[in-house]
């Protein structure tokens, strides 16, 4: 009975449906057209799109629900709303464009003073007088650097890393972190969920035996919250006291010590932050950490007045995909506008996007030299075929890349005109700059600049340039391989 009701609505309806259907698509095509162009900042992504949906009806459409909607930034606001933002008052007056004019030579000041305002207006942080960093190379120098501070740890400890291993050197911090906790000082230990994985089992078990108080980042990678894989805090972050502060790109991993000759080195870059600065340190950490656990840490305990010890103007630029999101793209853009002698840059996964291609291949026309470092073996395959792939307009405009010998270089390090330097967790490449949450330091300091700046100059030695003749001697299949792999760009 049901049956042939429903076959005589259908025998009726029969002729209105390729109406119904054509209706159906058109709207829906009509409506999609209209979100991507007020949604979307690319014309040419953008006109792809819209002729998908008008050619592949009902499909297209689709498509771009399901791939076309930027949810990364809209999940990562939503997981992180800006209701309290942990932001203090610093104890020193910040530099003003005059003190950055009287900071540099005439040459410097008559174009890189102008970064400053870039960076004010992006980052909305204060440049601050007054800081000290020291380099801490490989995990030689930073790890016993790092487990000094612990121990000397008065009265707070807070530390968020990326990874964190289950090895000998993840173990003594275990170790130190437990001791701390017994001498009465508050310890709080941030890992990013993913981060935790690389070792099995990992080191949250320890850490639970060992008393520490610890978090875990966005701890869910399956449904429904599968969206926040990609959502990952790459930061590295450590403040003791709310005084001594340790950043850079260095994990917590037995990779990175070199006289043990582990079985993968890798080398890395850390720095020691004293003065003003630290307590931008410890903002980004308070948000963090009461995003993940609710608790707020606010007063004195955490922030207590900082006043200069050194000469450095530096000031914590937080990066990510929420409220975050591209200051660290702009203040790098802005630092390769203003270079007029020389730009410097070392990072393990280099994939930079068009306009940061066009702005190095602008700088080195003006005659700014332009030094890449990268890795000559990568610890990801797929990263260094998609970096390949962007190669070729660098060199072809002047610029100069390098392959460093191993080990591994996991250094993250941008230096202009041996004065600005920026330095942190940030690659360049897209994970970096568009999903994960990150966390650099800008600094101006001449004659720190100059040492970091000469410190590249003896990797450049040891490393072996790239020409635009070797690039163009690569079989069509290495092409083959590097463009297919750069088509991931946005993933890897």
């Amino acid at each position: 009975m049901q049956s042939a009701f429903f076959s005589e609505v259908y025998q009726a309806a029969e002729p209105f449906l390729p109406v119904a259907f054509t209706a159906l698509a058109v709207s829906a095509a009509f409506l999609t057209s209209m979100h991507v162009i007020l949604s979307r900042r690319d014309p040419g992504s953008s006109v792809a799109w819209i002729a998908l949906v008008w050619l592949a009806p009902l499909v297209g459409v689709l498509s771009y629900l399901a791939f076309g909607i930027n949810r990364i930034k809209r999940r990562a606001e939503s997981l992180r709303p800006i209701e309290d933002p942990c932001v203090t008052i610093p104890a020193v007056d910040p530099v003003s464009m005059e003190e950055i004019s009287e900071f540099l030579d005439a040459h410097q000041a008559r174009y890189l003073r102008h970064l400053k305002p870039l960076v004010d207006r992006v980052v909305r942080r204060p440049l601050l007088p007054g800081s000290r960093l020291t380099p801490l190379f490989d995990g030689d120098g930073a790890y016993p650097a790092m487990l000094e501070a612990i121990e000397n740890a008065q009265s707070t400890i807070n530390f968020v890393t990326y990874i964190f291993d289950n090895d000998e050197v993840g173990r003594r911090f275990v170790d130190a972190f437990a001791d701390a906790t017994k001498r009465g000082v508050e310890v709080r230990v941030l890992i990013d969920a993913a981060g935790l994985r690389y070792t099995f089992p990992s080191i949250v078990t320890r850490l639970r035996k060992a008393g520490v108080n610890f978090a875990r980042f966005l701890p869910s990678l399956f449904p429904p919250s599968i969206m926040t894989i990609n959502l990952r805090n790459h930061r590295k972050i450590m403040v003791v006291d709310g005084e001594l502060g340790f950043t850079g790109g260095i994990n917590i991993r037995a990779h990175h010590v070199l006289d043990d000759q582990p079985r993968f080195p890798a080398r890395d870059l850390h720095f020691k932050v004293e003065g003003p600065v630290v307590a931008h340190l410890q903002e980004v950490f308070a948000d963090d950490w009461q995003f993940t656990t609710d608790e707020s840490l606010r007063g004195e305990r955490f922030f207590p007045p900082l006043t200069n010890v050194g000469s450095t103007l530096a000031r914590g630029i937080p990066d990510g995909p929420d409220e975050d999101l591209d200051k660290l793209r702009w203040t790098v853009k802005g630092s390769i506008t203003a270079a007029r002698d020389r730009i410097r840059i070392v990072t393990p996964y280099f994939i930079p996007d068009p306009s940061m291609v066009s702005a190095l291949g602008v700088a080195a026309l003006r005659g700014v030299e332009v030094d890449i470092i990268l890795p000559g073996v990568n610890n990801l395959p797929f990263v260094q075929w998609a970096s390949n792939d962007h190669l070729r307009p660098l060199l072809e405009r002047g610029c100069r890349v390098f392959y460093s010998p191993p080990p591994f270089d996991h250094s993250k390090l941008m230096i202009v005109d041996r004065t600005w330097f920026c330095c942190g967790s940030a690659n360049i490449d897209p994970r970096s700059l568009r999903l994960n949450f990150e966390f650099n330091l800008e600094c101006w300091d001449p004659p720190m600049a100059a040492d970091l700046d000469d410190y590249l100059s003896s990797r450049i030695e040891q490393s072996e340039e790239l020409t635009l003749e070797a690039y163009d001697e690569r079989s069509r299949l290495v092409e083959l391989r590097d463009g297919a792999a750069a088509l991931m760009s946005p993933y890897l």
